[in-house]
């Protein structure tokens, strides 16, 4: 049985679902929900800032068979958290995020009375908790799969602890800027087993750490690097050489590492399912076709501000990587209709595609995704190249699209509105922000056939009035949200949304 509350809703054993604002939630409440569901397993408070360690330790105490706890935001003291380690000695995953009440003592005794089930394991922004806390873990805490640790006090001492103690560790994410590569080198050579490493903001983190992660960990799969400034290609092709499994790879900021790395990927991770390249202005086309020559099962690839990528990486990727179904591009100024074409040539199972602020991509591109996939998302915002015609195409060869984002596309108007209102029947949010050739006759097209429509989002569109507000309203009877300016919504068009539409206001 799984009981979550937060901010959001609540879910009872029944399936059936009502607004519950977290902060509502108090101990006396959780100690009612621990008398009636005394075999409850999972159970989530984040952002349940009321609960304090009176209500946590009746939950303890009558909830003994508690499989997953989330605390997350919770300002719980040592005294309830100590409470779930001494009753609930089943507990397999606790997450304990922004807990800023705890500290080391309630830590210790939770893993001391919990670590032989213990499996999951998150602290993040606990300014409490030091090393003495991941001793804790390492000594107890043996049969540990997965670590998320963030906080700005802990040292190399505590992550060596938890690779001693803790050899079964498969997925451990860090952000921690006082530990060194000594602490990545223990995991190295200590967690065979390791199959997903994120490491974020590592300002101490050289290639050394990143070669021993390569030796050691043979079964890794999954890898984040995100902002490790002092890393290199060397790093990036010691991992590539020993962890040939490689499927995900996320390089984000890392100011240092360029082709050569993402060249010895390409040639030896040839099961990489997902690549990410954010803000790598060392990496240009030779990188990416490499990639593309050996990478046949890539699915996913996301560009951002890789300002040395163009067009012949994009065709490389399309030639070499026909089972793409997600491009993500965002400001990558060198990649324009010529790349996109070979995409639509090429990747017939593309299903979600992204081309934000891509000033070089016109409507050719979009032709020739529009002939040559059947997409489920477009994002073209601010692609100021863009016109009707690209947008004609893709209602013609995209029936299935769901999600539309043409914000910021000043050139659009009401013809391709059209032809999405014809074309496009299962469309359920579209962004029209920005887009001032649109006027109220455009929506009403739209919305013949768009009946579906959950979301519209249509700020600074001068051609759009009341009216069109109005239309939207009356023709699409599952529409939760719209973003409009304030005075475009007549008092009309608020009684007949009643309390259905939250409507998101912007003045001018």
């Amino acid at each position: 049985m799984c009981l979550p509350f937060n901010s959001h809703h609540a879910t009872d054993n029944t399936g059936a679902e009502g607004a519950l604002e977290s902060s509502y939630l108090s101990d006396a409440g959780l100690i009612a929900l621990s008398v009636g569901f005394p075999n409850l397993e999972k159970l989530s408070l984040i952002w349940c800032s009321n609960i304090s360690s009176q209500g946590l330790t009746s939950l303890a105490e009558k909830c003994r068979f508690l499989k997953s706890l989330d605390l997350q935001g919770c300002y719980v003291g040592d005294q309830g958290v100590a409470a779930v380690g001494e009753f609930c000695k089943q507990l397999e995953d606790v997450n304990l995020r922004f807990c800023e009440g705890l500290t080391d003592t309630g830590l210790v005794e939770l893993a001391h009375g919990c670590g032989k089930s213990l499996k999951t394991f998150g602290i993040t922004a606990c300014a409490k908790i030091t090393d003495v806390s991941l001793e804790a873990v390492g000594m107890h805490c043996k049969y540990l799969e997965s670590l998320s640790l963030d906080s700005e006090i802990i040292h190399n001492k505590g992550v060596l602890s938890v690779a001693q103690g803790c050899p079964l560790l498969k997925v451990l994410k860090l952000q921690c800027t006082n530990v060194t590569d000594e602490a990545l080198v223990a995991v190295g050579s200590l967690c065979p087993s390791l199959e997903l490493l994120a490491l974020y903001s590592f300002q101490e983190f050289t290639d050394k750490g990143l070669r021993a992660i390569g030796v050691g960990c043979k079964k890794l799969k999954n890898l984040t690097l995100s902002d490790c400034y002092f890393l290199s290609d060397i790093g990036l092709d010691a991992v590539a050489a020993g962890c040939k499994g490689l499927t995900h790879l996320e390089v984000n900021g890392c100011h240092n590492i360029g082709s050569l790395g993402l060249e010895s990927i390409g040639k030896s991770c040839h099961q990489l399912t997902e690549l990410a390249l954010l803000y790598c202005q060392k990496i240009v086309n030779s990188g990416l076709l490499g990639i593309g020559q050996s990478c046949k099962f890539l699915q996913a690839l996301h560009l951002v501000d890789c300002s040395r990528i163009g067009d012949e990486a994009i065709c490389g990727i399309a030639k070499g990587c026909r089972n793409l179904k997600k491009l993500h591009i965002r400001r990558c100024y060198e990649i324009g209709d010529a790349g996109i074409v070979a995409i639509g040539e090429n990747c017939k199972f593309l299903t979600d595609l992204s081309l934000r602020f891509c000033d070089r991509v016109g409507d050719e591109g979009l032709i020739a995704i529009g002939k040559g996939c059947s997409l489920l998302q477009l994002n073209v915002s601010g692609c100021h190249r863009i016109g009707d015609a690209g947008l004609v195409a893709i209602a013609r060869g995209c029936p299935q699209l769901s999600y539309l984002d043409v914000s910021v596309l000043e050139n659009l108007g009401d013809m391709a509105m059209a032809e999405l209102g014809e074309g496009c029947p299962l469309l359920k949010d579209i962004v029209l922000s920005h887009c001032h050739q649109i006027t109220d006759a455009g929506l009403m097209h739209l919305m013949k056939r768009c009946t579906m429509l959950e979301s519209c989002q249509m700020v600074y569109c001068p051609g759009i009035t009341a009216a069109g507000v109005a239309t939207v309203v009356s023709s699409c009877p599952s529409v939760k949200k719209i973003l409009v300016e304030k005075w475009k919504v007549s008092e009309r068009t608020k009684r007949r949304a009643g309390s259905v539409i939250s409507y998101l206001c912007v003045d001018l």
